[in-house]
Formats: structure tokens, C-alpha cells, sequence
């Protein structure tokens, strides 16, 4: 089973879980090799490009929606093999983004010229994960 978008049950969730404070998501990132702009056309480039360009393409994106709301990328890792875990699977990329709070982030992701360009991530993943992460107390 591949995941690419979260469900309104996992958003509910999220805010069930009273998170006071700064969140940071765990984002794990499976790239295609080939972007599949299907569900997105309007944002389908002339040529064909690589999941891991179109995936650039949604971080430019992206970028300005994340400083607006006060959130930052800690993390930015290139994936490979595990060193514990399952030898089947594999993340292309890792990344630790920080927000101030839970509501930040719907925030944005909720924000309409957000999502106008998130068409490039789907189009980019194959499968991916998002964990939230709340400072231990």
C-alpha cells in the first residue's frame, strides 16, 4: 500500500493529539522515476522529468508557504538502506521540517495557493510518510 497524502482522519488525529508547541514532521520519501503529472496535467512540464525534479519543483513551491507560517527545514538527507529495518525497503530522501505549531501547519497546508502546487509532490511520489513529532517532555 503506498501513501502520498494524509486522510481527514489522520488531520483529526493530529489535532486529537493536543500537541502544545513547536511539531516537527518526519518526512520519508520514495521518488518514481518518472513524474506522473496524470492527476495534475496543468502542472505537467513539456518534457518528461524525474520524481526527484518534480519534487523540486513542489519545494520552490512550498518554500515561501513554510516561512510564512514561521516553519523551517531542519533536516534535508539523502536515504538509502537500512541499517535496521526492512532490507525491502527503502527512502530516497529524508527531511525534518520543524513548525512553531500543530495549527501552523494547517495553516498551510490548508491555504489555497498552497495547494494549487501540490500536484508536484504527487506527481513526484511514489509512496512517502509523515510523522509527527512532539518535543519529549
Amino acid at each position: 500500500m503506498m501513501f502520498i497524502d494524509p486522510t481527514p482522519q489522520a488531520i483529526e488525529a493530529l489535532i486529537g493529539r493536543g500537541i502544545a508547541g513547536p511539531v516537527a514532521m518526519l518526512n520519508l520519501l520514495r521518488f518514481r522515476e518518472v513524474a506522473d503529472y496524470a492527476a495534475n496535467p496543468e502542472l505537467a512540464p513539456d518534457e518528461p522529468i524525474s520524481g526527484r525534479e518534480a519534487y523540486e519543483r513542489y519545494a520552490a513551491h512550498a518554500g515561501p508557504f513554510l516561512a510564512a507560517v514561521g516553519g523551517t527545514v531542519r533536516f534535508l538527507g539523502e536515504g538509502g538502506p537500512y541499517l535496521i529495518g526492512p532490507s525491502e525497503e527503502r527512502w530516497d530522501r529524508a527531511m525534518l521540517v520543524q513548525y512553531p505549531d500543530v495549527a501552523s501547519f494547517l495553516t498551510m497546508v490548508g491555504d489555497e495557493a498552497y495547494r494549487a502546487g501540490v500536484g508536484h509532490r504527487t506527481a513526484a511520489l511514489i509512496d512517502s510518510r509523515l510523522l509527527p513529532i512532539e518535543p519529549a517532555s
